[in-house]
């Protein structure tokens, strides 16, 4: 069981860049805010990565929740899986919603 994330959730690429949702949901609200589906796509902006290596650009939730739905897909929970691109390691959760949990 994970909390659902919204648009205000705070999230990281593994490098510090800041990662925010492009297509929230407007069907369903937490505490007033749109919730985030599993395939929804992320922007990530300012990634510091240290080595050669080209920095992250974009991230995705590879699983959300198992039970909860929004138009037919999983909602993003702080739980679920993700990646960010090229690099493939997971996107980081900082700040999230207590309110509101899922499975």
């Amino acid at each position: 069981m994970g909390r659902i994330i919204d648009v205000w959730a705070v999230l990281m690429c593994p490098h510090g860049g800041s990662a925010a949702p492009t297509t929230p949901s407007a069907r369903v609200l937490v505490g007033g805010r749109p919730v985030v589906t599993a395939d929804s796509a992320y922007v990530v902006t300012s990634c510091r990565r240290a080595d050669a290596a080209p920095p992250c650009t974009s991230g995705r939730w590879v699983t959300g929740a198992a039970r909860v739905l929004v138009g037919g897909v999983p909602v993003a929970v702080d739980t679920g899986a993700s990646a960010t691109d090229p690099s493939g390691l997971p996107m980081h959760v900082v700040a999230v919603q207590h309110r509101v949990t899922a499975r």
